[in-house]
């Protein structure tokens, strides 16, 4: 945010809103590739959990199953903060070529420690190590690069970048269910993985070699990597907006994540990460709202349409109305301010929750909540880096430590994601006790909207110590508001004090000043 009291250099005025070089273009496209290949794989992975329920791990727990994507999640989220350092010391090329190795790999020997034959049963732990532990390193290197890389390219459109890069978590949450789908029917699921690897490989040499921060970014190298100020920054936690906008995604994430992985046969290989924890094959077709195609199980359905929907268009409904919204309202975050705009979509997406949701009656109704809470809720997962950055930019606002704010940026998105990763794997676990213990929806309802709402709240108690456009914080502003409301009502209540009232201009002078000594000054002159 810029105010008015800071200065700005002539190379920031004279600074293009879009950059003129190509390489920032196909930097965006790699950064995209690289939220393609973090948590678009982590939305892809219903669907290998809806085929090992059926087949290779039909004896093993759900919860053992939802292991794998949790693993996943909470890697990428925990190696946010060390990511985020060495991204600010001008290690990126290094991190993301871990993450290029570790991705397709993972993905490799997925497939040769899984078993050919379709009717054998496999063991849960070479799986987990694979898919949950190896893949889910090498995304962990992903995420956080993502936002930050992009970031250093387009300083004046950092949330439009950002909200760019995030619509590769919603695109991949449709191709990779489609293709691994189609050609498990068609080469068996060895071979299917095989396929989805060498997809993974091409995006990710692309964004090895495209993917390098802006040559004119200032990179923050540490004096002693053994430290541990070079890993969290204190200066973070004495910042209070930071600390309570951190709250809120711990909160976030508590609430988006439980159902998708813990509901009983659960299978949403086509949701977009923000929106798994909010629909799914289960529940539309539990509702009655559609139908699912399951391998070893049938759904039992209560008021069941003559024609039901089929669940995965839902999804995909909201898949797209996620990627709309991602584009849409980052355009307007440049402009509004990303917290703004965050704090925003967070109320609608909570409102949406509690209420669309839970009172979803129809099949009408239930196309309505995935539409519009897909265009909200992609952008409470998205904004996360650019109101980071708009903390720091409101934060470090002197011409001797404006630099910080671009230096700070990966360190500290780092430390909030990894603030969140312990909700991001503990959370479904709740979720999952809450339907077992009560066996109803609306108890995961009432949780991921109690949670979202929280978050919202958290957000609000953190633009209040940003400053304003003015420059003045916002206590200040708002007691200046209120001062000027009341300055008419208490001139009118000193009734002939005020100048413009006829009490006032009865009182005033009327007689031009004289030289002439007056009467008692001659007066006293005599005595």
């Amino acid at each position: 945010m810029r105010t008015l009291s800071t200065p700005v250099s002539l190379e920031e005025v004279n600074e293009p809103d879009w950059p003129r070089s190509w390489r920032a273009y196909a930097c965006l496209l790699g950064c995209f590739f690289l939220m393609f290949n973090s948590w678009g794989l982590v939305n892809a992975y219903g669907t290998w959990s809806s085929y090992y329920v059926g087949h290779s791990l039909r004896g093993v727990d759900q919860l053992e199953l939802n292991l794998i994507g949790s693993t996943q999640s909470f890697l990428v989220l925990l190696f946010s903060n060390p990511v985020g350092r060495l991204l600010d010391a001008g290690y990126a090329r290094t991190v993301i070529g871990c993450g290029t190795f570790l991705v397709p790999f993972g993905l490799f020997i997925l497939s040769v420690v899984h078993p050919s034959d379709i009717a054998a049963v496999s063991s849960f732990g070479p799986i987990w190590a694979t898919q949950g532990l190896v893949v889910g390193l090498g995304m962990g290197t992903f995420f956080v690069s993502s936002s930050q890389v992009a970031s250093t390219w387009f300083p004046k459109r950092r949330g439009l970048a950002v909200g760019y890069v995030a619509c590769g978590a919603s695109v991949a949450g449709v191709v990779y269910p489609f293709m691994l789908r189609s050609l498990i029917e068609a080469l068996g699921f060895n071979n299917a993985v095989r396929c989805v690897a060498g997809l993974t490989s091409l995006t990710c040499i692309y964004s090895f070699i495209f993917c390098t921060p802006d040559p004119a970014h200032d990179h923050h190298e540490p004096k002693r990597w053994r430290a541990l100020r070079t890993w969290f920054d204190t200066e973070a936690f004495h910042n209070k907006a930071w600390c309570w906008f951190t709250a809120a995604i711990a909160f976030m994430f508590f609430g988006f994540y439980p159902i998708f992985f813990n509901l009983e046969e659960v299978s949403t290989p086509y949701l977009d990460l923000a929106l798994q924890p909010l629909i799914n094959h289960q529940w539309a077709s539990v509702r009655g709202f559609g139908i699912r195609d399951r391998t070893s199980a049938s759904a039992t359905s209560m008021n069941v349409n003559d024609r039901p929907l089929e669940t995965f268009w839902l999804l995909a409904m909201m898949n797209g109305a996620s990627t709309f919204g991602r584009l849409l309202l980052a355009h307007f975050s440049d402009k509004i301010g990303a917290l703004n705009m965050h704090i925003g979509s967070q109320f609608v997406a909570s409102l949406l929750t509690l209420i669309l949701w839970s009172l979803a009656g129809s099949e009408n109704d239930a196309i309505a909540f995935c539409v519009v809470f897909g265009v909200f809720s992609g952008m409470v997962i998205g904004l996360p880096p650019a109101s980071i950055g708009h903390i720091l930019n409101c934060t470090y606002m002197t011409a001797d430590t404006k630099h910080l704010a671009k230096k700070k940026l990966g360190h500290w998105t780092g430390m909030m994601y990894t603030f969140a990763a312990i909700p991001a794997l503990t959370g479904p676990v709740i979720a999952g006790h809450l339907i077992t213990q009560y066996n109803t929806y609306i108890t995961v309802q009432m949780w991921s909207g109690t949670n979202l709402m929280l978050s919202f709240a958290c957000m609000l108690v953190a633009r209040w110590y940003l400053p304003c456009t003015n420059g003045r914080n916002a206590p200040s502003e708002i007691a200046r508001i209120v001062r000027r409301q009341k300055e008419p009502l208490t001139e009118k209540g000193k009734g002939g004090t005020e100048t413009g009232s006829p009490e006032a201009l009865s009182q005033a002078p009327t007689r031009v000043p004289s030289n002439v000594p007056s009467r008692q000054v001659s007066t006293d002159r005599i005595v």
